[in-house]
């Protein structure tokens, strides 16, 4: 193999590696989504139940694309709820939180996932996947519009 073929394994290996974290914790989330939409309660019940579907459909939406990328960079995506739970920076859900306390938690979820992407998107532009910066811009976009919405759904 020359350094070159080392070169551009290593380098596929890298941004799979950056894209598997977000395949990661896109799919904690879409089970956490799932789990927080059968089980509000309270008064918000009817805007949070709709909220929390549009958004695990969004998730499965991102998990798919993210996966796809990953393959279509010769890189192998992760696959099984044991690979997800390694490598997700996020947490499950525990099934007594508040209406709340849900809505905060996806917002700090979303937080995490924009810090991770801010961080990844220089070190994957560098290497030249432009696409997959792009696709983690993009992504970064809909967390931030996110994030600012459930704050302001949760502010005192």
């Amino acid at each position: 193999m020359t350094q070159a073929t080392v070169n551009v394994n290593q380098i596929v290996a890298d941004i799979s590696s950056a894209l598997n974290i977000q395949v990661a914790n896109w799919s904690v989330l879409y089970v956490k989504l799932h789990q927080f939409h059968w089980l509000v309660k309270g008064p918000h019940f009817f805007t949070l139940h709709e909220k929390f579907q549009e958004l695990y459909e969004e998730a499965a939406q991102r998990t798919d694309e993210l996966a796809e990328r990953v393959l279509a960079i010769g890189g192998r995506p992760l696959s099984t709820m044991r690979d997800y739970l390694a490598a997700s920076t996020l947490s499950e859900g525990n099934g007594s939180e508040s209406a709340m306390e849900m809505a905060r938690s996806i917002a700090a979820d979303y937080r995490t996932m924009a810090v991770e992407l801010k961080e990844a998107v220089p070190a994957i532009e560098e290497a030249g996947d432009a696409v997959s910066a792009d696709m983690l811009i993009g992504i970064m976009e809909g967390l931030q519009k996110h994030i600012w919405m459930l704050d302001a759904f949760t502010a005192e």
